[in-house]
């Protein structure tokens, strides 16, 4: 099959022809991601705040060219024009930053090894960024470098010019390193322990590179001074120098791969995902891998730019949580623990944020990669044996960001979606012990647990920071452990507190303002209160973005709102106001407030999660055409496949997710809830291909930019009224035929009983 090959910049001119024509998706998946999309970012305003991993889905190790300082969490950045090596990488967000990364570098002329002095110019023409493969021209060594991935290894293949003064660095970066010159193997060996969460006593991520030249020179460093006459460096900051004699156009290639257990363990990566296999046959494997897993969505029609931002988006979804298990010589899963520093059995990953994530990341994974969650669900088994809590962020292991309790969410929603085979007991002890303990840092458990039992709510004066977002976010979590215990059959005298507990999200409603609002122990509310004021009783967020965050009662915020005309119009308002902020809490504007204020969307902060479903809830309101309306305006304005293509911080797939989800036609509001509210779709066809080989067919003929209504909706042929689609009716494999309209319906879907699924108004849950 003829398949279409993209400059990392999208910059020939023969593809700028195509972009304003619909296309079918005529070409291999891959064609149509670019990995610099949301690159051109920084720490005062994030477009994505991605950098271009080279990978293989959820694996071990991504690969990405390095533009800044050793180290920075801003790892490439589209704006920099100098590129100082090619970084094993494992970081799930600049500010989290990396964990046992280590660098490689080609380079000519004089030797030189220190980050500043290797440094080499380069230009986005002279670049290709593929999921599966990375090439870049060096300009001051003139060499060009490509590099091609498995799960735990890669080849690199350096073109050089000729010379007798050719040189490969190997940077094993600072904080403590050891690296190894084998030169008769054409070898070198070592770790890196560098990591920027809290200590891991033992950590070292081991490597091992096999080049396929002799070395004509083979040196060791420290820091920024050559040692003479040595084999070996275990220093504050090793490395290594080798050099080759090359001919005009020769290519010398290295073969790499690491191990978070041992040097052993590393050699068996090695030839376990590599083998024999010369450069090409790695990057054919490393193909295929990325087109299986993007392939199991199709979409047809549209622009090639939606297209492209469809996939580029997908791609994003499935790198994180990556796993972080190796395989035995007997092919067994083991793990080196960061929770107790031994080697274990079983699986495990790491690199999320549940409070991002369980939105809408792990629904994706539930409905199309669920034999990739339920080895993640392995995996948090495994946190919670051997860390005594289960992660709300993992890198790799416990780290004291964020809010919530949203682990519970994420456990619930695969067991209710009809995951099985794995230890759903251990878990279940695990959400059990997470809702009713502090842990031993804010962000595990959960902070202002006390309180938060006997008052229902954390208290603004208790001196717990974003105490309203814990509450509503805990009141969920609640929600999805009663569901998962019902599920599990535990006893209602065991369960009915979760109920009772998912209702708190009521006490911190202030019906003078309409509005969430942090309330102190006493029972009064805050004083003074503005509701445009990030932070504070909110995270990274307003109470304009967090009164939503209600996923599993939206019915029952309808009703403190005065009824659905009212809801509507607070709905609304978000939209009308005028981005104004209060950064008093922060002291600056953090890039969250400026991504709003710049969004021309008034309060609607897309660019950070909390707000993200509220698109949606029009559905549950009779209004179902408001949320086809701003779920296109949101897809069209804020999503492109271009170094400035998000509106905030991609967080882990999150924020991709939205866009997957939201271009299909449906969005899991609640997501520990086996159901998905409706929008509509952004391309005129969609097939999924579900694990249980059946097919969910999404065709929306005559779909457009114009014609973004449902005037229509026949389920597996009925016509159907209702907001919403099961997802048993999916796993099925579901036909979804859409009638679009350029006109809105409003008679369609505007029943209560259309709407999705209320905790507060659904049958089996009243008492």
């Amino acid at each position: 099959m003829k398949r279409l090959v993209f400059t990392a910049a999208f910059g020939l001119a023969g593809l700028a022809a195509l972009a304003a024509h619909a296309a079918p998706l005529d070409h291999a998946p891959l064609d149509y991601v670019n990995p610099l999309m949301g690159t051109a970012s920084k720490p005062e305003l994030s477009n994505g705040n991605t950098y271009p991993s080279v990978g293989i889905p959820w694996g071990m190790n991504y690969w990405t060219p390095q533009t800044g300082k050793m180290g920075n969490g801003w790892a490439y950045t589209y704006d920099a024009d100098r590129i100082r090596g090619f970084k094993q990488t494992h970081q799930p967000s600049p500010w989290m930053n990396d964990y046992g990364q280590f660098a490689i570098m080609p380079l000519t002329g004089k030797k030189r090894f220190t980050q500043d002095d290797r440094a080499s110019w380069f230009s986005h023409k002279a670049e290709l960024a593929k999921p599966d493969y990375y090439r870049v021209y060096l300009a001051d060594s003139d060499v060009t470098a490509e590099l091609t991935p498995t799960e735990r290894a890669a080849q690199f293949r350096f073109t050089f010019p000729k010379t007798d003064q050719a040189w490969v660095v190997i940077d094993a970066l600072d904080k403590g390193s050891f690296v190894k010159l084998i030169p008769a193997e054409r070898k070198i060996v070592g770790y890196s322990t560098r990591h920027a969460g809290k200590p891991m006593p033992g950590f070292r991520n081991w490597f091992v590179i096999q080049f396929d030249k002799p070395f004509s020179s083979a040196e060791v460093w420290d820091g920024d001074k050559l040692i003479a006459d040595a084999q070996e460096a275990e220093v504050q900051h090793a490395g290594a120098i080798v050099g080759f004699a090359t001919r005009d156009g020769e290519k010398v290639g290295a073969r790499v791969a690491s191990s978070f257990i041992s040097l052993e363990q590393a050699e068996r990566n090695l030839a376990r995902e590599i083998g024999n296999d010369d450069f090409d046959a790695t990057r054919a494997k490393a193909a295929k891998r990325w087109n299986e897993v993007l392939g199991k969505v199709e979409v047809k029609g549209g622009s090639i730019d939606q297209q492209r931002t469809f996939y580029s988006s997908l791609y994003r979804m499935v790198q994180f949580p990556n796993k972080i298990y190796e395989l035995d010589a007997a092919g067994q899963p083991i793990h080196w623990s960061p929770y107790n520093g031994k080697v274990m059995a079983g699986r495990m990953f790491a690199g999320t944020g549940f409070w991002d994530t369980f939105r809408a990341l792990y629904p994706f994974l539930n409905l199309m990669y669920p034999s990739v969650n339920k080895e993640m669900q392995e995996g948090l088994a495994n946190d919670f044996k051997e860390g005594g809590w289960l992660p709300e962020w993992s890198s790799p292991g416990y780290a004291n960001v964020m809010v919530g309790n949203n682990s519970a969410s994420v456990v619930a929603e695969a067991w209710l979606k009809g995951l099985r085979g794995y230890d759903i007991e251990t878990l279940w002890q695990a959400l059990v012990h997470g809702a009713n303990n502090a842990g031993p840092m804010e962000a595990v458990g959960r902070a202002g647990v006390e309180d938060y039992n006997r008052l229902g709510y954390v208290p603004y004066d208790a001196g717990i920071k974003e105490n309203a977002a814990r509450t509503l976010e805990y009141a969920y979590d609640d929600f999805a452990i009663y569901q998962l215990g019902k599920a599990l059959g535990k006893p209602q005298s065991e369960i009915a507190i979760y109920a009772e507990r998912a209702r708190n999200y009521r006490k911190l409603f202030d019906p003078e303002t309409g509005l969430m609002r942090g309330k102190n122990r006493d029972g009064s509310f805050q004083a003074p209160f503005n509701p445009f004021k990030w932070g504070d009783a909110f995270t990274e967020g307003n109470s304009w973005h967090y009164t939503w965050s209600v996923f599993h009662d939206v019915a029952g915020l309808v009703q403190l709102m005065g009824g659905r005309k009212a809801f509507v119009g607070k709905l609304d308002a978000v939209w009308s106001l005028p981005p104004v902020f209060d950064d008093s809490y922060y002291g600056q504007v953090i890039h969250e407030i400026r991504e709003m204020q710049i969004a021309g969307m008034g309060q609607y902060a897309h660019g950070n999660q909390p707000i993200q479903h509220m698109i949606y809830l029009y559905d549950y309101a009779g209004a179902p055409w408001k949320t086809q309306y701003w779920a296109r305006e949101v897809m069209n304005r804020l999503y492109r496949a271009t170094p400035d293509g998000y509106c905030g911080d991609e967080d882990n797939g999150q924020t991709s997710a939205w866009y997957v989800f939201s271009s299909l036609g449906f969005y899991p509001v609640t997501p520990s809830r086996p159901q998905y509210a409706l929008g509509a779709p952004l391309f005129p066809e969609a097939v999924l291909h579900l694990e249980n080989g059946r097919q969910v067919s999404i065709k929306a003929p005559g779909n457009s930019d114009a014609r973004r209504y449902v005037d229509a909706l026949r389920i597996d042929g009925k016509k159907v009224e209702r907001n919403w689609v099961s997802h048993a009716e999916l796993m099925r494999g579901a036909k979804l035929d859409f009638s679009m309209s350029d006109k809105p319906n409003q008679t369609r879907g505007t029943k209560e009983e259309d709407a999705p699924y209320s905790f507060s108004t659904a049958a089996e849950e009243k008492q």
